[in-house]
């Protein structure tokens, strides 16, 4: 009927024309008359009306219908696996999607859009929603306690994130031990090992809970109480183990105070813990030489100069005292015959159990008038050693003095010459003094002749005529009395009388 007027229903093609549609004119989208070319995409009209730039794609039926450009009918929650929430609500859509959906997925980590936001610098790794949630950015909801193997108490639950969490999580994995982060405050410098929370806790560094009495096999007692840890522990407790032995760690001081490991290494049986300079060893009771008076003053290595237990001490005098021995071995090896503890100088030896009994005298005289020298045995028995000097006769009567004289008194002599010897005196001879007769010095022996004219040669008035046997004329009385034989007369001689024949 007319060629304008147009009966074409556009609802009955592919593409309906609905809401704001119905009212565009058909030049505004068919623009160069090829109808059945026309795209039906909403980009191919709208593109310039794309204030997102292309960046979600060419569907925008996805957000958009036909009853209003501006309005948007996308559901995040709904239409995409990431509900916004919280913060997120309010969030424009460019704040995520800066770049088209068609060339790069959005991703859905946190850390895609808030990597300047992290205050941690990635320390704590990308999961941002571990501890922040969409509420807002600055609370945290994460809970160290339950959700990682290292809870939180006392002091580390003030603690930063930062003082741990130095390096990136995705790159360093933190430790779980104490060492791990607090090695440089570790004042043992890993002499200790590097578990620290058997003696330290977190409420407190310089806390210590370690009980070595309880936590050891080595209870720490007096002086050791009072010790620092290096003091014994100067290489890693756990990598070498410490001795128990108090040599272990003194054997220094064992040097340095004298021993020189001459006493063993039993350095607890004579030192105790409540001091090193105090000594427990009872020599009496653990041994079986009793020190008494002088002994129990002298140190210990005035006698123990070797080895203790390698070189065994004799237990008599001699064996320390051997230097001290004046005798030179003369009396033996057993001083304490003599001597004893109390002092060296003083004696107890018994005179009378010698050769040499003391009596008279020589009870009152000191040893060192007889005994010149301490090498006792030297001294001779004789009475000439001592009395040489008082001898009166000169050696004349020989050195037995003891012949003549006793211990009563040099003085005293009760010499028999009738009875000790085979020279009776008798008549003139018994007023006689000995020096008389013994006019000649001798060393061993007396020896005289008994016959007359050994000493009366001179008085011979006869010359020798009659030869030396005196006594067969003449009496001891007087010289000048004869004996009268029969028929026989002497001139100028006396006739016989009383008085024995010498």
């Amino acid at each position: 009927s007319t060629w304008k007027e147009v009966r074409f229903d556009h609802g009955k093609t592919r593409f309906a024309l609905l809401h704001k549609h119905s009212d565009v004119k058909c030049a505004d989208c068919h623009r160069d008359q090829h109808f059945k070319d026309t795209p039906r995409d909403c980009v191919a009209c709208h593109r310039k009306d794309d204030a997102h730039k292309a960046v979600f794609g060419p569907k925008c039926e996805t957000c958009h219908d036909d009853r209003d450009w501006k309005a948007s009918t996308f559901q995040h929650e709904r239409d995409t696996r990431y509900p916004l929430r919280g913060e997120h609500r309010k969030a424009t859509c460019e704040k995520c999607h800066r770049v088209p959906v068609a060339r790069e997925k959005t991703p859905s980590g946190c850390a895609a859009c808030h990597r300047n936001d992290d205050v941690h610098k990635g320390s704590l790794g990308t999961r941002c929603e571990s501890c922040h949630s969409e509420r807002g950015w600055r609370g945290s909801t994460f809970n160290h306690d339950r959700e990682t193997k290292f809870p939180l108490r006392d002091k580390h639950r003030a603690a930063r994130c930062q003082s741990c969490h130095k390096e990136p999580a995705a790159i360093v994995k933190l430790p779980l031990t104490c060492i791990g982060c607090h090695r440089s405050d570790d004042t043992h410098r890993g002499s200790l090992g590097e578990r620290c929370e058997r003696c330290h806790g977190e409420r407190s560094w310089k806390d210590t809970r370690f009980d070595h009495d309880r936590d050891t096999r080595y209870a720490l007692r007096a002086k050791h109480r009072d010790a620092k840890c290096q003091a014994c522990h100067k290489d890693p407790a756990f990598r070498d183990k410490l001795p128990d032995t108090c040599i272990g760690c003194h054997r220094a001081d064992d040097q340095s105070k004298g021993h020189k490991s001459r006493y063993g290494e039993k350095c607890e049986t004579c030192h105790a813990e409540r001091g090193w300079k105090q000594v427990l060893f009872d020599h009496g009771r653990d041994t079986r030489y009793r020190l008494a008076n002088k002994h129990a003053a002298v140190k210990c290595d005035a006698c123990h100069r070797g080895v203790l237990y390698r070189d065994k001490l004799d237990a008599q005098c001699i064996g320390c005292h051997e230097k001290d021995d004046k005798h030179r071995a003369q009396l033996g090896r057993r001083c304490e015959r003599c001597h004893d503890e109390r002092s060296w100088n003083e004696t107890s030896f018994d005179h009378a159990r010698s050769r040499f009994p003391l009596l008279g005298r020589h009870v009152a005289v000191a040893c060192k008038q007889c005994h010149a020298s301490p090498a006792f045995k030297d001294a001779r028995t004789e009475c000439v050693a001592c009395h040489e000097k008082q001898d009166t006769h000169k050696q004349r009567l020989g050195p037995k003095c003891e012949a003549c004289h006793n211990a009563r008194d040099w003085r005293l002599w009760d010499f028999d010459h009738d009875r000790r010897s085979r020279f009776a005196l008798d008549g003139g001879h018994r007023a006689l003094q000995c020096v008389a007769c013994h006019v000649v010095a001798v060393r061993d022996k007396v020896t005289l002749s008994s016959t007359c004219g050994s000493c009366h040669r001179r008085d011979d008035v006869h010359d020798g005529n009659f030869g030396l046997q005196c006594e067969r004329c003449h009496f001891t009385e007087s010289w000048k009395r004869l004996r009268s034989r029969p028929g026989v007369r002497i001139p100028g001689v006396a006739g016989p009388g009383s008085g024995r024949a010498r």
